[in-house]
């Protein structure tokens, strides 16, 4: 793969993950948001074990690692994806997306305890440091906020990254070596049917409202930014590796703010956008030695492609 199409890969996913965040929040005007998430993921499911039969041809779990790793994703899709849209109704599309990009420090943390083989520097435990100081400027915990509806939405988005970071230690832990797009959509189809469970327990009505907004908003979280958007992922994960490619979170709450303000209206304090900023430095001091080593070895594979050509 070219760098060039690296690039353009890094950039379709900035641009697919973080324009999710704007279309959910629309489509919640239209849809309860665990009917709308299940659904979402009917449609991904679909799409991503078709993708997986017909190019990957390896669609089906072999081994107990694999239904292990499925078990594992499908807990991660149900919980991320129902606290992210049960969150969204409270706080902006913006906030959501800078709360996720705690993710990458979270799963330094929580691998640190949950996997014996992981150890957690000096280095790294400032950056973990650092990245709560950026989450507080972002939630703001103070007590005449403790109570209010965009407090609550933020809580439920925070419980949400952390379901998917303990998923993501999980699918590690299962030693699966199924194709990440496999692993994926079987994932998706299970989490989309605990999703449905959970909508029907929680009461929700089981209707959407068919307009045009909610329509487009479903069409492109499902097609773009699941189908889409993972398939990218996985192309780009094996051109660069996951410390250059997980840097695309750092690109989406960019991406989300300017939208939500373009579609929604929506605008962001500037305490929320520094809290932003702190948390990426402090992602920065966990991985930079890692980050440090992935641009050189970029750098010398450039270097040698030129000098081949």
């Amino acid at each position: 793969m070219s760098a060039q199409r690296a690039a353009g890969l890094f950039l379709f996913m900035g641009v697919a993950f973080g324009a999710a965040f704007p279309a959910i929040k629309a489509g919640l005007a239209d849809a309860p948001p665990l009917l709308f998430a299940a659904l979402r993921y009917d449609l991904a499911a679909l799409l991503l074990v078709a993708y997986a039969a017909f190019v990957l041809r390896d669609w089906r779990p072999h081994r107990r690692a694999d239904w292990l790793a499925v078990l594992a994703g499908g807990l991660l899709f149900f919980g991320s994806t129902g606290f992210l849209y049960l969150g969204q109704q409270y706080t902006t599309a913006g906030v959501a997306a800078i709360i996720y990009s705690l993710g990458p420090i979270l799963t330094v943390v929580l691998a640190w305890v949950l996997l014996p083989a992981e150890r957690l520097s000096r280095r790294a435990l400032v950056g973990v440091l650092i990245g709560l100081v950026g989450v507080v400027l972002v939630v703001r915990p103070t007590p005449e906020a403790l109570f209010s509806d965009g407090f609550r939405g933020k809580l439920l988005v925070l419980t949400a990254i952390t379901g998917v970071t303990l998923g993501s230690i999980g699918i590690r832990k299962s030693g699966s070596h199924m194709p990440a797009a496999t692993t994926t959509g079987l994932s998706l189809a299970l989490g989309g049917a605990v999703l449905h469970v959970g909508s029907l327990l929680s009461g929700e009505p089981q209707a959407v409202a068919l307009t045009p907004t909610f329509i487009g908003s479903y069409l492109y979280l499902a097609i773009v930014a699941t189908t889409m958007g993972f398939v990218a992922y996985f192309s780009l994960l094996d051109r660069v590796g996951p410390h250059q490619a997980n840097l695309v979170v750092y690109v989406v709450p960019v991406v989300a703010t300017i939208v939500g303000w373009a579609w929604l209206g929506e605008h962001l304090p500037a305490v929320t956008l520094a809290g932003f900023l702190v948390i990426f430095g402090g992602f920065l001091v966990v991985k930079w030695s890692e980050l440090s080593r992935s641009v050189q070895s970029a750098w010398i594979r450039a270097r040698a492609q030129h000098a081949w050509r």
